[in-house]
């Protein structure tokens, strides 16, 4: 195999034997600028927000959103064809933004969506708003969901329903969770995704449907799907397995779509097999939303080779991003979208840019200039540069 061609940008980055390289940038790969044809998966890209370095508060009480350049992302993504999955944990969602931000964000991306032709948001509805030590009761977490979705409707907003920490505290067997979920997906005035997300996401959310057992919680998650399909768009699974989420796909009604969250094997899973296939709401779309363009793009020709030749160098960049504490995961998508120049600094809400070493993103910078998803070689290795700098390192 060739050898990439080469730029004349170099970057100084920290080695494992705690030395200095000098990289040599590749020549980015010529991914689309926008997309308006129709695309035969639906993609969703969990969308991260850009933090206001300009205000004077203490990050890991409150939060300070930079609300133009939040929301240009979203155009971004919009004119590549992607929707957006809005108020995440992308979005650092009960983890630097509380529900009033998060509410604030889905009125103006679903505001913003309505004014934007073929535009799709789809908004989380959580209990992030209870805290789960006042939860007392399964009729306490049905409450708070009764609330977010009432707001997010108010705004014509669609929804996400998200996992609760709240009811894994409370709930003291499978049939806790049946019942808060008919009560819910009862009173949804449109068909809802359902976010089932792991505990290596969001430790809170351990035994998440009843029990520690994925097999177990499965056959309660699929139950509570199948009987309320009318109210269901689809269900995203976030537990980067994929034989469990292929056999939890066979399971589901036909009308219910399934929506992986395996960062770890998205090509593969959205590809699909002679039984079926995956849709996508996944955070690191937001990193390589080009690329992401660009394959589905090949996919929606009937053209696997194209599809599987752009995203298999973005599945090392993907593992890297979400490798385990899975939950810093979101430091990773921002730093892309910085180098990338979509935002001028890495601040993030939460003061989570400090979340993952100088090794971990020296290597992720590897990866992603592999990938061919870093648009701007000599403005990225001046990004990279600098972040380095700031921690002690080549200067």
């Amino acid at each position: 195999m060739l050898d990439k061609p080469r730029t004349s940008a170099t970057v100084l980055l920290p080695t494992a034997d705690r030395t200095l390289e000098r990289y040599q940038l590749s020549v980015p790969k010529n991914f689309p600028d926008r997309i308006t044809r129709p695309l035969n998966r639906v993609a969703l890209a969990a969308a991260h927000m850009v933090a206001d370095p300009f205000v004077d508060n203490d990050p890991w009480l409150s939060n300070a959103i930079d609300w133009d350049r939040t929301m240009a992302y979203r155009d971004y993504l919009w004119g590549l064809g992607l929707g957006v999955a809005e108020a995440m944990d992308t979005a650092q969602r009960g983890m630097g933004l509380d529900w009033a931000g998060a509410l604030d964000l889905i009125k103006r991306s679903v505001r913003q969506a309505k004014a934007t032709p073929g535009a799709v948001v789809f908004s989380g509805a959580g209990t992030d708003h209870l805290d789960p030590a006042d939860a007392k009761s399964v009729d306490d977490v049905i409450r708070a969901y009764e609330m977010q979705f009432e707001a997010i409707e108010a705004v014509g907003g669609r929804i996400i329903l998200m996992a609760s920490r709240a009811l894994a505290r409370v709930a003291k067997s499978p049939d806790d969770y049946g019942r808060v979920y008919d009560r819910i997906l009862s009173q949804s005035a449109q068909p809802v995704i359902i976010h089932w997300l792991g505990d290596m996401f969001d430790p809170a959310l351990a035994g998440y449907w009843g029990s520690a057992n994925v097999d177990a919680a499965m056959d309660t998650a699929v139950d509570a799907i199948n009987r309320n399909a009318v109210k269901v768009d689809g269900v995203k699974i976030s537990l980067l397995d994929k034989d469990k989420e292929i056999a939890m796909r066979r399971r589901l009604n036909k009308a219910v779509k399934m929506y992986t969250g395996d960062d770890f094997n998205y090509a593969e899973l959205i590809a699909g097999d002679e039984q079926g296939y995956s849709h996508a709401l996944l955070g690191i779309f937001d990193a390589i939303a080009p690329a992401a363009a660009g394959a589905l793009s090949a996919l929606a020709d009937n053209d696997l080779t194209t599809f599987h030749d752009i995203f298999a160098p973005t599945v090392p960049l993907s593992r890297h991003i979400f490798k385990a504490p899975t939950r810093f995961y979101k430091t990773g998508v921002v730093f892309v979208a910085y180098l990338n120049g979509h935002q001028d600094h890495f601040t993030m809400v939460g003061g989570q840019e400090s979340t993952r070493s100088p090794q971990h993103l020296a290597e992720l910078f590897r990866l992603a200039d592999k990938a061919g998803i870093l648009r701007d070689p000599e403005a990225a290795a001046a990004r990279m540069a600098t972040v380095m700098a700031s921690r002690g390192i080549g200067v």
